[in-house]
């Protein structure tokens, strides 16, 4: 499976996200993360195409690979371990101990892991666990550039806005060394957004309409700025030339070719209207679930399921 290494750069539009920077740094060094401040001329050498504002973060250590490989390379090792695979089996019951499929089958477990993703508050009510919760999708838009292989030799990420929990458009280099930009943080209607209408469900965007007035009440979070700077998104020219914020060599007429969508399974703390900005794992009766594996949940997903199992068999 191949892994790329090309590191990250985080760079400023103006001067007042400096102090931001500087806590990003703080918070990085503070957690273990190899981090170095740069000034202008020291990104021009790692990454000629990004600009910044005087200074910029650099991660060396951040790396890329494909998640369908991941997965599956993870799914193997469950086989060769003995470990079995259920796919396509959709879950309508779970009690302590078991759990109920469609097709009547149930499976039996000492302790079960909630990791559903868009249905994880799902499960976790059946079990009567996070009933303050509810689940509220939003979409990401990618666009992948037609730029040679190995034009763009880094990530290029801005400095993500504290008030909510989206890092914002960056410009990113797939493990084959493609450009890619996005992602949007559109509001989803349903939870399987990922068509026109493609996975509708009438039943989750009466959820959906229920919990988004929390969320637009909330004084949590700017929304009215995040609709506002989102919404403009769906346009692929809007889109692109956010990224030129970050990379002025950028040309809409360079990324023209879409990527799938993907939908965030972004939880909402309904009586305060808040977006949860980390990992939510809460205990059950012979359970845990995690509410809210939000991004970087596959990257780090190795140490958050040991740090997950410690808390279990600790």
């Amino acid at each position: 499976m191949p892994v790329k290494d090309p590191g990250k750069v985080v760079v400023t539009t103006s001067h007042e996200q400096l102090p931001a920077l500087d806590t990003l740094y703080t918070r990085g060094v503070a957690n273990g993360v190899e981090l170095e401040r740069i000034d202008v001329k020291q990104l021009r050498e790692l990454e000629p195409l990004a600009r910044t504002v005087s200074a910029a973060l650099w991660s060396p250590t951040t790396g890329v690979a494909n998640p369908a490989e991941v997965v599956s390379a993870l799914a193997q090792r469950v086989r060769d371990r003995g470990g079995e695979l259920v796919m396509g089996a959709e879950v309508v019951a779970v009690a302590p101990g078991s759990v109920t499929l469609k097709n009547g089958d149930q499976i039996s477990c000492g302790h079960l892991i909630n990791a559903a993703g868009l249905y994880a508050d799902t499960i976790a009510h059946w079990c009567d666990v996070g009933t303050d919760y509810r689940m509220l999708p939003f979409k990401g838009l990618y666009w992948y550039g037609n730029w040679p292989s190995g034009q763009l030799k880094r990530h290029i990420y801005p400095v993500p806005d504290s008030r909510n929990p989206f890092l914002g458009v960056h410009l990113t280099v797939t493990v084959n060394g493609r450009a890619k930009i996005g992602p949007t943080a559109i509001p989803s209607l349903w939870r399987e957004d990922y068509g026109v209408v493609s996975g509708f469900s009438a039943r989750e965007l009466a959820g959906v309409a229920r919990s988004f007035p929390r969320f637009l009440a909330s004084k949590e979070h700017d929304v009215l700025g995040l609709i506002r700077t989102e919404l403009p998104k769906y346009s692929q020219k809007h889109l692109v030339n956010r990224a030129k914020l970050l990379a002025p060599s950028v040309r809409p007429s360079d990324f023209k070719e879409k990527g799938r969508p993907g939908v965030r399974a972004q939880l909402l703390h309904v009586p305060t209207g808040k977006l949860e900005m980390d990992f939510v794992v809460e205990p059950g009766e012979r359970s845990t679930h995690i509410l809210n594996a939000v991004s970087p949940a596959w990257t780090s997903s190795l140490a958050f399921a040991k740090f997950v199992v410690d808390g279990i068999t600790g």
